[in-house]
């Protein structure tokens, strides 16, 4: 029995979008209904603070005549000590550049790396998130080659313009034309080119396009992703004369999306990453309950970078009160660090402009790169800081017990604020800079993408190197939270302004009353503390009574015992 037939809500949104095609839209849909119908649920729960995710590429740790998915899953099952929960396979999909991001064939896995019984191998043992690139497409897919040989099926899908038209509204992520010319059997054409000349934009204002993508979308979360991640989502929608950035067909198709999916594959969990300032990305919740159920806390990696280079939390703490709470059924996908760099974006109109200069000299100083971008008078802005996230935060000079420290206390914030956290596989071991990959191949990006022997990789960790005075802490770390429901991303956050040199924040969950005081350290300095209350930290185990001293790049998890009197 068909459960998306008498969704009137469905059938409007089509067509708000579609117009005239929405009735043929939506009997398509039932049609992909009938074909994909199942009673299985893939995780009906939601997210709790037993949820952390693992951000790698499927390749990031190699081992000789092996699959790189079947080094991955060894990585994970053998090394992990049950800490992660989900694992995000950045694309896994036959690719031609962006490392990834410029998708061949949306339903097959790069031979290079596996098969599909390797990701579903993988799923056995972890929630899993696939990449939905779907604002555009490869030069070398099947759909752009018949589209150059005028084959009648895909001569809609992609969007050709004319380049004497004014675009100088068109919102501009990299500094790249925004149209790239090709050669068709039917002559020159000019086409929609967002990210570069070999990611060409899909033309969603096409039925047929709509329908192949629901196709894709529904196979990723039958073939084991709890989660799907929209990439530059935000650019979905093209139109004239705006700025053709989060525009509202956008995110109709997203709810539409939502609704299919809740319905053909329940306990989905769709993602937005949309790396803009932080009310344009939250926008994307749509009222809490139709649209993603997850944002990317974009805000997050540049402020915890700002709050270390200045010692101070005030900054962190007064976004962190300012964000409105989010409803049952959504939160944030929290990360400081990625494949991509650090964006600049989100923190507009949070840091000044002086901090902002000061962030990017810093990372320059630290053999980092940064990416600009073209605005709409011409002039280039910082867009996007190229560094790993340990060298973000430490001289080049610093030993390594103070490296691990200092980074494993920016770690300390990503697991204590509301959320899901998502750490990325580089700062889990805490890789350094990957300069040769930079300098290799010209691409700024690499120098945090560095392709890892599993040998190598697990003699590194048995020795007193900097990766295990990050990696086992950092396990420890995960398990610590795991422990305590006061971090359940439904429990609510409430900053507490103490000390410039002190992140503090408390933690309660309603259900179940526990309450954590999160104390950590941000400078080089010690400080004093005066708590409400004595408790266990969580950490530790240790009893810490009401008067603290707290050390340097400490942090404390401490559990609500009993009220201080003074």
């Amino acid at each position: 029995m068909s459960r998306l037939l008498n969704n009137k809500i469905l059938l409007d949104k089509l067509n708000f979008v579609y117009k005239e095609q929405g009735q043929n839209i939506f009997e398509g849909i039932l049609e992909l209904e009938k074909k994909y119908a199942s009673a299985e649920v893939i995780n009906p729960k939601w997210v709790d603070e037993n949820d952390v995710i693992l951000i790698t590429y499927g390749d990031s740790i190699k081992r000789h005549d092996e699959f790189p998915l079947k080094t991955l899953k060894a990585f994970t099952n053998e090394k992990c000590q049950n800490a992660l929960s989900a694992i995000h396979i950045l694309p896994f999909y036959p690719f031609t550049s962006d490392d990834g991001f410029s998708v061949v064939d949306y339903l097959a896995v790069n031979e290079e790396l596996g098969l599909w019984k390797d990701i579903k191998s993988l799923a056995k043992d972890n929630d899993l998130m696939f990449d939905a690139v779907i604002n555009h497409i490869s030069s070398e897919s099947l759909w752009f080659k018949g589209y150059l040989k005028g084959e009648k099926k895909y001569l809609n899908y992609f969007i050709e313009a004319d380049p004497e038209l004014d675009y100088s509204k068109v919102v501009r992520p990299r500094s790249l034309p925004l149209l790239s010319e090709y050669e068709t059997n039917r002559g020159t054409k000019y086409l929609w080119t967002t990210f570069s000349t070999d990611q060409i934009d899909i033309n969603f204002e096409s039925k047929n396009v709509f329908l192949e993508i629901v196709e894709v979308l529904i196979n990723y979360a039958r073939n084991g992703a709890r989660y799907i991640r929209l990439d530059a989502i935000g650019f979905l929608w093209k139109e004239l004369n705006s700025t053709c950035i989060h525009l509202e067909q956008t995110h109709e198709i997203i709810k539409i999306f939502r609704i299919i999916l809740d319905e053909i594959v329940p306990g989905t969990i769709l993602i937005t990453e949309t790396n803009v300032p932080h009310l344009e990305n939250i926008s994307y919740f749509g009222n809490g309950y139709d649209e993603a159920q997850m944002v990317y806390q974009f805000p997050l990696p540049p402020l915890t970078l700002h709050t270390f280079l200045a010692q101070s939390s005030r900054k962190i703490l007064k976004w962190l009160e300012s964000l409105d709470v989010t409803t049952d059924s959504t939160t944030y996908f929290n990360f400081l660090a990625s494949h991509d760099g650090i964006g600049l974006r989100p923190i507009e109109g949070i840091l000044t402009e002086k901090e902002k200069k000061n962030i990017v000299e810093t990372v320059k100083n630290r053999g980092g790169r940064i990416g600009y971008r073209t605005l709409s008078d011409g002039t280039s802005s910082p867009y996007e800081l190229n560094i790993s996230y340990v060298d973000a935060l430490t001289d080049i000079d610093e030993s390594d017990e103070l490296r691990a420290k200092k980074f494993l206390a920016s770690q300390g914030i990503l697991l204590s604020v509301a959320g899901v956290p998502g750490i990325y596989i580089h700062s889990l071991l805490g890789s350094r800079n990957y300069e040769k990959g930079v300098v290799e191949s010209g691409i700024n990006r690499r120098i945090n993408r560095e392709k890892l022997d599993y040998d190598t990789l697990t003699r590194e960790l048995e020795e007193n190197s900097l990766r295990k005075k990050i990696f086992f802490p950092y396990l420890d770390l995960i398990n610590a939270r795991k422990s305590s429901s006061a971090f359940s991303p439904t429990s609510i956050q409430k900053p507490v302004f103490i000390n410039d040199k002190l992140f503090t924040i408390i933690r309660s969950n309603p259900e179940t009353k526990e309450e954590v005081f999160v104390l950590i350290n941000i400078s080089e300095e010690r400080a004093n503390v005066e708590l409400p209350y004595s408790g266990v930290d969580i950490i530790t185990d240790e009893e810490k009574t009401c008067d603290l001293t707290v050390e340097p790049y400490e942090i404390m998890w401490i559990k609500r015992g009993g009220l201080c009197t003074r």
